[in-house]
């Protein structure tokens, strides 16, 4: 009789991890922007100079810890040097720039990506006649919900 009690119990504990492994989490939702919704005129960041068009994408939404943003660099506009707080990665998706990186002066062009590190300095400015459009992401602090 302890064997089939025991044999009942164990069919149960399975029974039971199986049900576990078949649910299914709540969906999490999710958030859609474009960019005519979130664009906005703006100067070169960090005293780059020129126009630009910047695009915060989800920047209202609370307890998010990825920045996500996209900018349009106008024809002789920049992103000024500094010194990186946080990892920090660009990508090019179309036009010319030449990016000084801890000093070195290097060209990106579409399809370039560039990590700069925490501690690194960097500044960006837009060359050629086409606008410079880049995405770039990091994490921060999340702010809280108001």
């Amino acid at each position: 009789m302890k064997k089939i009690a025991y044999a009942l119990v164990l069919m149960l504990a399975g029974a039971g991890v199986h049900a576990a492994i078949q649910q299914k989490p709540a969906p999490g939702g999710y958030i859609i922007e474009h960019d005519a919704d979130v664009a906005k005129n703006e100067p070169g960041t960090h005293k780059g100079g020129g126009e630009t068009i910047g695009y915060s994408f989800f920047a209202k939404v609370p307890n998010l810890k990825l920045i996500f943003r996209k900018r349009a660099l106008h024809p002789g506009s920049g992103i000024g040097l500094h010194t990186q707080t946080e990892d920090e990665i660009y990508y090019v998706l179309s036009g010319r720039g030449t990016m000084t990186l801890d000093g070195k002066s290097v060209d990106i062009t579409p399809g370039t990506a560039v990590l700069t590190r925490t501690g690194s300095s960097h500044s960006l400015t837009q060359v050629g006649s086409e606008d410079l459009v880049i995405l770039i992401n990091y994490e921060v602090e999340p702010k809280a919900a108001s």
